[in-house]
């Protein structure tokens, strides 16, 4: 499987990266070594994980996933196998992880030696800011609101953690999520002036039903050198056609956890998904590997981040990654994507 560069953390890594948000919930511990065996066999080197998966969060299971694949990283030999990649939480969301959530340098200290012990290793690849510290809009949320606004630790605070982590070993790189073009310039600015390393990646939101990475995002990507890891590339599901028509089915994230993932429930995200997999059968391919091929042949696109509950499904994905978008199948998406402009953004 291709490889591509995180170039500030002199990284490299599979097209195709390994989500972990289901162990713990609704994957066993054996379920997940399962799926990791079979990535390690085909070629997938990277594995994203972060300290309050599995998901929806709540207390009872908070940091379950990390433990899980704490225990497969314990098994001789396999450690070297991965790039592995966590985070750490954002502030106002999670109490249960900590007393206090803010992104403050001992925080993210504490936090990062947590996820190592539980982990049980001695060093994260990638260690990412899981939501920024400020106010912004994220999650299925467009407008930003300066009636909001709070107190947020520094970006200079946020980085000197980073950097002292990088420099004690802990970590090789670190990474931002779920953030915005302006805070992705700031850390790149802000860590220039430190002399610290920049950002090595953004993980945001990325698929067909939205594409709003494309913009103003897109440029920071090119030209200070942060790939985007794109997380939800088939739209939790939906791009799958699982849910066409209606359809629920039984165990699935959207039958199960009826409050998580709304904007993917939205009825223009609905009709647009109808219409993408009906131009994926009229050009003989599945919903699957038309959606995941549009995500990982894009020039930005460092990797796609795929969360699933079975081998069989990774097998699935493994399969779709090698499907090529003629430029006339390209040019059809374009059209559907003009009339449903970012439905799930």
């Amino acid at each position: 499987m291709e490889k591509r560069p995180l170039f500030h953390a002199n990284l490299n890594v599979s097209v195709i990266c390994l989500g972990t948000m289901t162990w713990g919930e609704q994957n066993t511990e054996a379920d997940a070594h399962a799926q990791l065996n079979f990535a390690m066999q085909h070629g997938i080197n990277f594995v994203d994980t972060a300290e309050m998966y599995p998901v929806p969060p709540r207390a009872e299971t908070g940091t379950r996933t990390e433990t899980i694949l704490g225990s497969w990283l314990a098994i001789p030999g396999n450690r070297e196998k991965i790039i592995l990649a966590s985070k750490v939480a954002g502030p106002g969301r999670y109490d249960w992880l900590r007393e206090d959530t803010r992104l403050t340098k001992k925080n993210i200290l504490a936090a990062c030696d947590a996820s190592l012990k539980r982990l049980r290793t001695d060093y994260i690849d990638l260690y990412q800011i899981h939501w920024p510290d400020r106010n912004v809009h994220a999650f299925g949320s467009w407008q930003f609101n300066p009636g909001l606004e709070r107190e947020y630790t520094t970006f200079a605070e946020q980085i000197e953690a980073m950097h002292e982590l990088i420099k004690t070993g802990k970590i090789r790189g670190y990474g931002l999520s779920n953030e915005t073009s302006w805070g992705v310039t700031q850390f790149c600015r802000v860590a220039e002036t430190l002399g610290a390393p920049k950002p090595a990646s953004i993980q945001n939101a990325y698929s067909l039903v939205n594409r709003s990475f494309e913009g103003d995002l897109a440029e920071v990507t090119y030209r200070e050198q942060v790939p985007l890891l794109a997380y939800s590339p088939l739209g939790m599901g939906l791009l799958t056609g699982k849910y066409a028509k209606g359809a629920m089915p039984r165990g699935s994230r959207f039958e199960k956890f009826k409050e998580f993932g709304g904007r993917y429930r939205r009825p223009l995200a609905m009709l647009a998904s109808e219409e993408y997999c009906a131009l994926a059968k009229k050009v003989g391919m599945s919903p699957l590997e038309l959606s995941l091929a549009f995500v990982v042949n894009k020039w930005f696109v460092g990797s796609a981040i795929i969360g699933v509950t079975s081998v069989q499904q990774l097998q699935q994905i493994y399969n779709a990654y090698f499907t090529k978008l003629p430029e006339e199948v390209a040019t059809q998406i374009e059209s559907i994507s003009a009339r449903y402009l970012h439905p799930a953004a």
